[in-house]
């Protein structure tokens, strides 16, 4: 490779990693365009989805894809909304003030209070469907994502044990 080739190479790789990771880095300033939720109920939507599946590597714009998503639901169905609305509500009266406001220890045991109650069921279950359909979110996490297109996991990730030593070659057949 030649030098202008291999800056070129580096040049692009470096614009394509920043532009690859400034999807995860999202402030809490970036509120999505809501049409139902309220932005206090929109940031007590935010914390409640943190706290229900917490990871350190993904930052906050994942998490206002779930708020979107419920903002969506919301505006569909308006038993939605007003569940929303209802649950959001009775946190704060539990909290005794903005549920936000609370330090996360007081957080996590409002949430499972509630946590067999349908409000919390519907955030839960939105969350789980949209924060890991994500593929920013699959790289964030480390997963390399379904296998199918690449002619499945016997040759993508059936032998990707890098914790493991390779087996001596009389352990493993050949495919026919």
């Amino acid at each position: 490779m030649k030098r202008r080739e291999f800056i070129k190479t580096g040049a692009l790789l470096v614009v394509g990693t920043t532009a690859a990771a400034s999807t995860l880095i999202a402030s809490a300033d970036t509120t999505p365009a809501l049409a139902v939720l309220s932005p206090h109920q929109a940031q007590t939507l935010l914390r409640m989805s943190q706290l229900i599946f917490p990871h350190k590597r993904i930052g906050d714009a994942p998490y206002w894809k779930v708020v979107a998503d419920l903002d969506a639901a919301a505006k569909a169905d308006p038993a939605v909304a007003k569940l929303m609305a209802q649950g959001v509500a009775q946190l704060d009266r539990s909290a005794g003030g903005k549920f936000v406001g609370l330090g996360k220890k007081r957080q996590v045991a409002l949430l499972k209070a509630i946590d067999k109650g349908l409000f919390f069921q519907k955030v839960r279950g939105v969350e789980l469907t949209t924060l890991y359909s994500d593929p920013a979110v699959w790289k964030a996490l480390g997963y390399p994502g379904g296998s199918y297109r690449y002619g499945g996991y016997l040759h993508r990730g059936f032998d990707d044990l890098a914790w493991l030593p390779n087996p001596p070659e009389s352990a493993s057949p050949k495919p026919a």
